[in-house]
């Protein structure tokens, strides 16, 4: 595929989206509350029950994330 000026770079680091995509997509994520941390200082996320709803509006299959 050709590179245009109109395209953005989707990063890809090991399974996960990094880059500004990812970024971006962790903000939005934060602050519609669809993911939240215990505390500030932990380093993971947990999916809420707000999250769960949405990304299963999505067709995101979450049942393969382990607890």
């Amino acid at each position: 595929m050709t590179k245009t000026p109109d395209r953005k770079l989707a990063k890809g680091c090991y399974e996960h989206i990094g880059g500004q995509l990812g970024k971006l997509l962790l903000e939005k994520f934060l602050k519609e509350d669809w993911l939240t941390k215990d505390d500030a200082d932990d380093k993971h996320f947990y999916i809420t029950e707000k999250g769960t709803l949405e990304f299963t509006k999505l067709g995101i299959d979450l049942s393969s994330i382990k607890s």
